[in-house]
């Protein structure tokens, strides 16, 4: 079903009519460089699943609590916690590798088909939203409505014992066929040891959707020993997991606590990353770009890293230059939407407006759901006087953020001014569609 509707050319409507009223919300920190790394780890692990690497993204949720889930068959979601108490690149491909089987095994599609008829399936579509989040590139959170409050989507986000171990099993499986130590499922598993005897409302987050049991943890043991060990750890799993979990910290943590802990980095470009994070949080920016130039300095052709030099410079308000470095990540990533996003939000800074228009506009074309590159690209519509796309663009960001009442003004304005039959227009109606039908479930 999500996989159907983000097929289509306009905003999935059906997806946006399962958007009820908010939540609890929680956010997804949206980052190039973090997804490109998560890919690297994922790939093997979601082809040996039958799962296209290319289509199954790997985002991050802002939560320092220990978690991963699935909601729909597009999406892994980890909590940044989680990523930051592992230890290993085995031990996030573990958990990528377990998430992954209750996609492959069927788990969702049997949910989705039983919540069907069901006023659950509008707490579901909150938990969907978190791939449309008002998100923006870099460090910037956005808001997913991911209710945890709901005992409806409780039930929905807990999955059965025997599922637990067909998805422990079939992970296993995964991890051995795409060259990964098995090893890394049951360290994972070794951090929830002695969680199940306390408390629920103690528990961590993740043994509450993941029933944990000794019996469980046996079962593993002996999967494990069963598959065998892979003892060589693939050198570019290892690098993108501290490259990883180095950004992932330099941005949760105190910059105090990421500058005092440098050296533990094995790896020079990650360390001068993490530094330039740290010091441009403490608004620092000449120590801040030192570093970054520094990393660049050692891998001048990675995107990312001159990506991180178009965000600071962009943060302290040095457009132009914003501009230039942006500029080169897209000569580096050209098909990179987030990195994509980053330059047009420079170049309207500049008030280069046609060309911001025309990299938002393929920066939509790879990746409708960054919230900032829809509110950026209903700027250089306005600008360009092309006011019925911008009214239809403010639409459809209102929209995947769950805010239908100020989505359907926005589009009846679009509808107004665009030609009747055009693909914008039919845009308009699916939003008026889908804000008619939030209005008939209130």
């Amino acid at each position: 079903m999500f996989h159907l509707f983000c097929r289509a050319t306009s905003i999935p409507a059906f997806l946006i009519w399962l958007m009820a009223a908010p939540l609890q919300a929680q956010g997804l920190l949206r980052d190039a460089d973090l997804e490109y790394g998560l890919k690297q780890l994922a790939a093997p692990v979601l082809s040996a699943a039958g799962l296209s690497p290319a289509r199954v993204k790997i985002l991050v949720v802002n939560e320092s609590s220990l978690n991963a889930f699935v909601v729909s068959n597009d999406a892994i979601y980890i909590h940044y916690g989680l990523i930051n108490r592992l230890e290993t690149a085995g031990m996030l491909q573990a958990v990528i590798a377990h998430e992954a089987a209750h996609i492959a095994n069927g788990h969702l599609t049997r949910r989705m088909t039983n919540l069907a008829s069901t006023r659950t399936a509008s707490g579901l579509g909150l938990a969907l939203a978190a791939a449309a989040a008002v998100a923006g590139a870099g460090s910037a959170a956005g808001g997913i409505a991911i209710g945890t409050q709901s005992s409806a989507q409780a039930r929905f986000f807990k999955h059965t014992r025997a599922e637990e171990a067909s998805a422990d099993q079939s992970g296993i499986r995964f991890m051995k066929s795409g060259g990964i130590d098995p090893k890394g499922m049951l360290d994972v598993l070794s951090i929830f040891r002695g969680q199940e005897v306390l408390a629920e409302t103690r528990q961590d987050p993740y043994l509450r959707s993941h029933p944990f049991s000794r019996d469980r943890l046996r079962a593993v043991e002996g999967f494990v020993s069963a598959y065998g060990n892979i003892t060589a750890e693939n050198p570019n799993h290892a690098y993108w997991f501290e490259r990883i979990k180095g950004k992932l910290s330099a941005y949760t943590r105190a910059p105090k606590w990421t500058l005092g802990r440098l050296e533990q980095s094995p790896y020079a470009d990650v360390r001068l990353l993490r530094e330039a994070v740290a010091e441009h949080r403490q608004s620092r920016t000449k120590q801040a770009l030192r570093a970054i130039d520094a990393a660049i300095a050692l891998r001048p052709d990675d995107p990312f890293l001159h990506d991180q030099r178009g965000q600071i410079l962009m943060e302290t308000r040095n457009f132009q230059a914003a501009a230039a470095a942006y500029g080169r990540a897209v000569q580096l990533a050209p098909n990179d939407a987030l990195v994509l996003s980053g330059y047009g939000q420079a170049l309207l800074a500049i008030n280069d407006i046609n060309k911001a228009r025309q990299v938002l506009e393929k920066s939509r074309s790879i990746d409708f759901r960054d919230g900032s590159m829809l509110r950026d690209l209903s700027i250089a519509y306005a600008k360009s006087n092309q006011t019925g796309m911008a009214s239809l663009v403010t639409a459809e960001r209102y929209a995947l953020s769950g805010r239908m009442e100020d989505a359907e003004i926005h589009a009846k304005r679009a509808s107004g001014l665009l030609d009747t039959g055009t693909t914008s227009w039919q845009r308009a109606q699916d939003v008026l569609i889908a804000a008619e039908r939030a209005e008939k479930r209130r």
